[in-house]
């Protein structure tokens, strides 16, 4: 194995790591209109992912900068041919972090609402395009021989990139709907566990279909294997959130991703972006990475760095364990469901109990 190949697995990690964790944040968003009946839960849902919302986007740079420095070819032909896409990303997770940040300044109805607005649609546009991104990458895109996308966004919004997308979309929704189990308590924690059912039934069934048309079109025996692990795991997500093991749905359900996007690496190697093109035209591993002293250096700074960055985010999601307090239907005197929660600062201490 050289230096090019292990650096494609480090990206496929990164990748990975982005998609399980920013998962979750993504399905939290999603769901708060449809889990928070009133600010005091709208709150509380912020609130599960307050502390480690920013820390998992640190993730997709981390993924970003890497591909640019070890294969500068593979990011410049992404990020120059799907820019339209990343851009309305881009756009998304800015407009989802403002909204974090902001909505609890004033307690002006309206204020709240359009910014719960804007971190739903902040959460649900990365959700969909990052799979249908992701998708064509895996099924290949018009490439020409200078390394060139020569297409539209209207290119990678086909059936097999659209049907990506679903399954990601799906797929974070109920990651984000097991997390909140995890996190809630009261009326929240027993709406969470009833959307996981339905939300996971649906990804079980678009997850399947875009598996198997993946395996249909190119069969690798290492993504058969983990597309299969996928499936037992999201089975074995629904059947813990039957018995309320909800540490246990969390886990399979980040198994679920994980495995899935392993599935797509699997089929993408050695191939680092395919052309439809011509074969010949394709981006591998070996023709779009860097030199090799420069994989040497980012080896020696990614053995240092890597572990470091890796204890502190578990020790920030060790420190934040603990569940948010939701409110039970009787407030208590003096409250209202709409009264504001104990503090608008989002994953404050004073939410956890």
């Amino acid at each position: 194995m050289q230096l090019h190949d292990v650096w494609f697995l480090l990206i496929g990690f990164l990748w990975t790591g982005y998609f399980v964790l920013e998962g979750f944040d993504f399905g939290v968003g999603m769901l708060m209109p449809f889990l928070g009946r009133n600010e005091r839960e709208r709150g509380a849902v912020i609130s599960t992912i307050g502390p480690v919302w920013d820390g998992n986007e640190v993730w997709v740079l981390t993924a970003g900068g890497a591909m640019f420095a070890a294969f500068p070819y593979w990011y410049a032909t992404l990020f120059s041919g799907f820019y339209i896409a990343l851009f309305l990303i881009l756009v998304a997770l800015i407009l989802r972090g403002v909204a974090f940040e902001y909505r609890g300044q004033r307690t002006d109805p309206r204020w709240r609402l359009g910014w719960d607005a804007a971190i739903f649609f902040g959460s649900v546009v990365p959700a969909l395009l990052w799979g249908v991104a992701f998708a064509n990458i895996v099924a290949g895109v018009p490439i020409d021989k200078d390394g060139n996308f020569t297409g539209n966004l209207f290119t990678l919004l086909n059936p097999y990139g659209l049907l990506g997308g679903i399954v990601t979309l799906t797929l974070f929704a109920t990651h984000g709907a097991a997390y909140l189990a995890l996190k809630t308590t009261n009326d929240l924690r027993a709406r969470a566990n009833a959307m996981v059912i339905g939300l996971g039934v649906v990804a079980a069934v678009a997850a399947v279909v875009f598996l198997a048309w993946t395996a249909a079109d190119r069969a690798v025996p290492g993504s058969i294997a983990a597309s299969i692990v996928a499936a037992v795991a999201l089975v074995g997500a629904l059947a813990a959130n039957r018995l309320r093991r909800e540490m246990w749905t969390f886990i399979a359900t980040a198994v679920t991703i994980l495995m899935a996007v392993v599935a797509l690496f699997a089929n993408l190697y050695p191939n680092v972006m395919p052309s439809t093109t011509n074969a010949a035209f394709s981006l591998t591993v070996s023709n779009a990475s860097s030199t090799d002293l420069t994989l040497q250096i980012m080896t020696i700074v990614a053995v240092i760095f890597t572990p470091l960055v890796l204890l502190y985010e578990g020790w920030t999601y060790w420190i934040f364990r603990r569940r948010i307090t939701s409110p039970r239907s009787d407030v208590g005197p003096g409250l209202t469901p709409d009264s504001p929660a104990p503090a608008d600062v989002i994953g404050s201490p004073e939410h956890a109990k």
